[in-house]
């Protein structure tokens, strides 16, 4: 098994080192072909979305693109695939930050009664998807 990090995921879809995307490309092939078994985590994820925000000023449905994109990657192992997915989905619908939705189905799923904040949207929009 061989974790993918973020700069991995970075260098293939900004392709701002040819060497670098090349490698990461041929890399990715050999994951799909079964030849190479590829996992990553959450926060991978989360640390491409806040790069390619931050850094590089990507809007909001470029984030999300790119997101999707990732997640179709089925062969790379990612056991919180589908939270993330949900979370998207909230994600391109409200006027609320990616953790904040990843946090409302990460309530969700685990069955909360309730969500502690102070975040008075937030809070509204936990009680809506919890009915």
């Amino acid at each position: 098994m061989i974790f993918v990090d973020t700069n991995y995921f970075l260098r293939f879809f900004l392709r701002d080192s040819r060497e670098q995307y090349l490698i990461v490309k041929q890399f990715f092939l050999d994951g799909a072909s079964g030849k190479l078994k590829l996992f990553t985590s959450l926060i991978v994820l989360f640390e491409v979305y806040w790069v390619l925000k931050s850094y590089y000023g990507n809007e909001k449905n470029d984030l999300i693109k790119t997101l999707y994109k990732i997640l179709q990657f089925t062969f790379i192992d990612l056991p919180e695939r589908q939270s993330l997915e949900k979370s998207l989905i909230i994600y391109e619908k409200e006027n609320l930050s990616l953790e904040d939705c990843y946090n409302l189905v990460y309530s969700l799923d685990s069955r909360a009664s309730s969500f502690a904040t102070f975040d008075k949207k937030l809070s509204q929009k936990f009680k809506d998807l919890n009915k």
